[in-house]
């Protein structure tokens, strides 16, 4: 029976078969084609051969774990990540969105709280339409974002950020010198009503300011309500 092309493809990598034929019972039923590998190496060689739309990968794999799965994949192509993992560690998940992780779920999960992950990670992904994009470019000072590269330049230099950083990073730039609450920025950048504690907002910020470097003031905090983008220069271009 030949696969529908017009379906969204997910690759499932998890050593145990249960959770993977959990996945796919809720993603079919959800839409999406739904593709398996028990390992790291099952999983690069599929990425090597196939496009996928989102990749949902475990962190405790014996022999090649995820995040060493995460690199390696990045060299062959880029690709929207969700992590899987028992650990919920704050160093985990920042170790895991430094590498470009779009999304961390901490085993057990919720399957239909999953499948809502996946469902905005691909949304999110979708070509904008209409004419809602503001300026291709915004400077400040030596800090420049460039909207229609998705690139992030430090005094000349190209910042590596991660998918989730940079839209953090985009929005706060979008909403220039207003206050926004932790739970607009949540809503807004990651688009699901958030479950588990809040870090990993604080987490993101973080590595916002770390990637920022002399203009990691930009982003400030405002106590007891959230964050808000200040800065004195701006200059826009088409």
């Amino acid at each position: 029976m030949q696969e529908d092309s017009s379906k969204k493809r997910i690759l499932v990598v998890d050593d145990e078969a249960k959770i993977r034929s959990l996945i796919r019972k809720y993603a079919e039923f959800e839409g999406y084609s739904v593709v398996e590998a028990a390992n790291g190496m099952e999983a690069l060689d599929l990425i090597r051969d196939q496009d996928f739309d989102v990749v949902i990968l475990d962190v405790m794999m014996p022999e090649l774990d995820g995040f060493s799965v995460c690199r390696e994949m990045q060299k062959i192509k880029q690709l929207p990540v969700l992590m899987l993992s028992a650990r919920g560690e704050e160093y985990d998940r920042i170790h895991g969105f430094e590498l470009g992780v779009d999304d961390y779920v901490v085993k057990p999960f919720s399957p239909r709280e999953l499948m809502m992950r996946v469902n905005v990670i691909i949304s999110r992904r979708q070509p904008a339409q209409g004419s809602e994009l503001m300026h291709d470019r915004a400077e400040f000072g030596g800090l420049v974002i460039d909207f229609a590269a998705h690139l992030v330049y430090v005094d000349g230099e190209r910042t590596e950020v991660s998918p989730k950083v940079y839209d953090l990073l985009c929005y706060l730039v979008r909403n220039k010198g207003l206050a926004l609450t932790r739970e607009q920025l949540i809503s807004n950048v990651w688009g699901y009503d958030f479950y588990g504690d809040d870090r990993t907002l604080d987490t993101h910020i973080k590595l916002l300011r770390l990637a920022l470097g002399p203009y990691r003031d930009y982003v400030v905090t405002i106590r007891g309500v959230g964050y808000r983008f200040e800065a004195d220069e701006e200059i826009r271009k088409k």
